[in-house]
C-alpha cells in the first residue's frame, strides 16, 4: 500500500505562484509513475501533469503547459507541482496519484492510477 498526502494549496491572486507537494509513504518503490489531477466545483476531474519515476518522461495538459512544472525527489519520496502565472480558472482541488504498472498509453488515464491523495485546495482570485 502507498499513502499520498498533498500540501501547499491556498489562496493566491491571479498571476501568483504556489508549489504543491505530494508526500508518499509505504511501498513507494512500486510507483512507476505519478500524476496530478484537479477538480473544480461542478466539473469532472481532469488531468494536469504526469511524470515517470525517473522524471525522464513528463506530460502536461495543454491548459497548464508552460505555466506548471512537475518534478519529484525520490530520495524524499515527494512529488511537486510548481504553479506559476495562476489564473482564476485554475481554482480546484488538486489531487496527486501514483501507479504501479504502465498501461498502453502515456500519460496514464485516471482509472489506471492505483493510489490517490485526499487533495489540496487551490483558489485563485481575480
Amino acid at each position: 500500500q502507498v499513502q499520498l498526502v498533498e500540501s501547499g494549496g491556498g489562496l493566491v491572486q491571479a498571476g501568483g505562484s504556489l508549489r504543491l507537494s505530494c508526500a508518499a509513504s509505504g511501498r513507494t518503490s512500486s510507483n512507476v509513475y505519478m500524476g496530478w489531477f484537479r477538480q473544480a466545483p461542478g466539473k469532472e476531474r481532469e488531468f494536469v501533469a504526469a511524470t515517470t519515476r525517473s522524471g525522464a518522461n513528463t506530460y502536461y495538459a495543454d491548459s497548464v503547459k508552460g505555466r506548471f512544472t512537475i518534478s519529484r525527489d525520490n530520495a524524499k519520496n515527494t512529488m511537486y507541482l510548481q504553479l506559476n502565472s495562476l489564473k482564476p480558472e485554475d481554482t480546484a482541488v488538486y489531487y496527486c496519484a501514483a501507479g504501479r504498472a504502465f498501461g498502453s498509453s502515456w500519460p496514464p488515464r485516471s482509472h489506471e492510477y492505483d493510489y490517490w491523495g485526499q487533495g489540496t485546495q487551490v483558489t485563485v482570485s481575480s
